[in-house]
């Protein structure tokens, strides 16, 4: 039967099988993929162009000598950060698709499961080992639940709200006729004043900033503390436990 299936399914099975075999010997799970880790790193480069390029904006530039048309200077700034934010919501939209037809890893970053009492459990434990009061943490596949919690609010909730008053502010300068308006331009009708919108989005700028800080130092402290790969499982996929 194997000699009738074609090349590329059974070089397919193989490399499964062999892929298996290897993460049995190393105790290794496969928890992100593809697609996922590429949409991570994507989505980390996004913000770290719509981090730098938002304070700019925020702050303003250095006045540069000659006529506006020679130093375009912040019409880069703005053209990359309006870039960015492209790239962010795209992404956002492709990272829900994948919530929905990939693993249950994919989902984690959407909700929280307050309904199940060993979330709770799990969660002070977490927070017990993080607080260097335990001695070794719960072996978890994907996100422990201090992170799934953190994750939650203060990266995907804050990233909706990012994406809307970022279009809200996009379309003062398309229009009332552009779609960035009909979509988002009810945030004016909670914040009438314009300066109003920009700083909340500057706050929330300034929350994934913190979250982003964390979660770099979290990982790091994953990898050494808790003797599980953490930084290269979103290089390759595999997560492995040294002990």
């Amino acid at each position: 039967m194997l000699d009738k299936m074609p090349q590329a399914v059974t070089i397919r099975i193989a490399n499964d099988a062999a892929r298996r075999d290897r993460s049995v010997e190393r105790d290794v799970v496969y928890p992100y993929e593809l697609p996922l880790r590429l949409w991570h790193w994507v989505n980390a480069a996004a913000i770290l162009v719509l981090g730098i390029t938002g304070y700019f904006i925020g702050t303003g530039t250095e006045v540069t000598p000659g006529e506006a048309s020679d130093n375009f200077l912040f019409g880069y700034v703005r053209f990359a950060h309006f870039s960015a934010g492209y790239v962010l919501a795209i992404g956002f939209l492709l990272r829900i698709y994948l919530a929905l037809v990939g693993n249950s890893h994919a989902r984690q970053i959407f909700y929280v499961p307050i309904w199940r009492r060993c979330f709770w459990s799990e969660l002070w434990r977490a927070v017990r080992w993080y607080a260097l009061l335990a001695a070794e943490p719960e072996k978890h596949l994907g996100h422990n639940p201090l992170a799934q919690l953190a994750m939650f609010f203060m990266f995907t909730l804050t990233t909706v709200f990012m994406i809307v008053t970022g279009f809200a502010l996009y379309a003062q300068g398309s229009g009332n006729d552009s779609w960035q308006y009909k979509l988002c331009g009810w945030v004016f009708a909670i914040w009438p004043n314009s300066q109003d919108v920009h700083t909340w989005h500057r706050l929330g700028m300034w929350v994934i900033v913190c979250f982003a800080l964390v979660h770099i130092y979290a990982a790091i402290w994953e990898d050494v503390m808790s003797r599980r790969s953490s930084i290269s499982s979103l290089i390759s996929g595999e997560r492995e436990f040294r002990d």
